[in-house]
């Protein structure tokens, strides 16, 4: 299990307990003798918001209560997407709890007064299970690289069903989530999101290899654009599995949209790839995980669309990544990759 704590940014815990209490009072007005205990950072994950783990007691009704509950605080200088989806990102996670296919956190309540944690917040259920964290990298050391192929195996399956369930779920109640004219969904809203993404890298430094990338990927504009919900960072890093090695959450909706099915299923073929594949660059292969011919054929087969031409998506998921490792390393100070690198990755001359 990892120590490392990777949040952008930390606080006192004992002095945040305290204004937690204070609020959950007015959240739960019939409530009495709340408190707040058991404050923690998560390990190994959630580099891009301050997340916070906290257990609430509380007494209502002549009964005692306990809830696990994760609160989640919207960036202020360590931002690392140009677009704004706290919000989207709650009615996203509120909707899908309400509809049941894809396992998430319950989310329990907003708070957009910025007063009292410095900026707005959710709190949503806490849920209990294991997440192959990325610090370390999972295929290296932690609990699955020492499960039995047969359990990954079983892991795998699960994630693959949960990832092509969200495409089962019907989009006609996420029109929050249209992008600006012209690129309201589908192609076209995640393409607008990433020109606009190196437009904003711009600010800092020119970037003349992701714009070379960005005219490569249009010379070759996929015909296939089926309709669906992205999730955004569609990784099993990303999803909570319990002792049976099943989904309990699917997690970290930060830059959903609505521009279609194959973007997800692109990032995640990617990132195994990278992670857990036989060519993984940043993790370690593991016997038992499914090839990405298996992934695309049991994704198909799970949610009945087709993944016809997912290879464009594909290097368009590794530009998407370089606008963040380039992001990233302008917060820091340090950059993640070279320029040579870029290149290599973007396949840019």
């Amino acid at each position: 299990m990892s120590d490392v704590i990777v949040a952008p940014e930390t606080r006192d815990l004992e002095e945040l307990a305290g204004k937690l209490a204070g609020w959950l009072s007015g959240q739960m007005p019939k409530a009495t003798g709340i408190a707040i205990g058991n404050l923690a950072y998560p390990r190994g994950a959630g580099q891009s918001h301050e997340t916070v783990l906290f257990d609430a007691r509380w007494s209502e009704g002549g009964r005692e209560h306990e809830q696990g509950c994760v609160v989640r605080i919207k960036p202020r200088s360590f931002t690392v997407f140009p677009d704004n989806l706290f919000d989207e990102q709650y009615q996203v996670m509120k909707l899908l709890a309400e509809d049941g296919r894809v396992r998430v956190a319950r989310p329990l309540w907003f708070e957009e007064d910025p007063e009292l944690l410095g900026n707005p917040f959710f709190v949503m259920e806490k849920k209990q299970g294991r997440v192959p964290v990325s610090i370390p990298p999972y295929a290296r050391e932690g609990w699955l690289s020492e499960a039995t192929p047969e359990q990954r195996r079983t892991l795998w399956t699960n994630a693959v069903i949960q990832l092509a369930t969200i495409q089962c779920v019907p989009t006609d109640r996420f029109g929050f989530l249209k992008g600006p004219a012209g690129a309201e969904q589908g192609l076209a809203q995640e393409w607008d999101k990433y020109v606009r993404f190196t437009t904003w890298l711009e600010e800092v430094a020119p970037q003349p290899i992701l714009r070379a990338a960005l005219e490569r990927l249009k010379s070759s504009w996929p015909h296939q654009d089926p309709a669906g919900l992205v999730w955004g960072d569609a990784r099993i890093g990303n999803m909570m599995f319990d002792e049976n090695f099943d989904v309990v959450a699917v997690m970290d909706w930060e830059q959903p949209s609505l521009g279609g099915a194959l973007h997800d299923l692109a990032w995640f073929c990617t990132l195994a790839e990278t992670m857990h594949g036989r060519s993984a660059v940043h993790g370690a292969y593991l016997e038992g995980m499914g090839t990405r011919e298996e992934t695309i054929a049991l994704w198909e087969e799970t949610c009945g669309k087709s993944a016809e031409g997912l290879e464009w998506y594909e290097e368009f998921t590794h530009f998407k990544m370089t606008c963040t490792g380039v992001r990233l390393g302008q917060l820091r100070g340090t950059p993640m990759m070279d320029e040579a690198m870029m290149r290599k990755r973007l396949k840019v001359d």
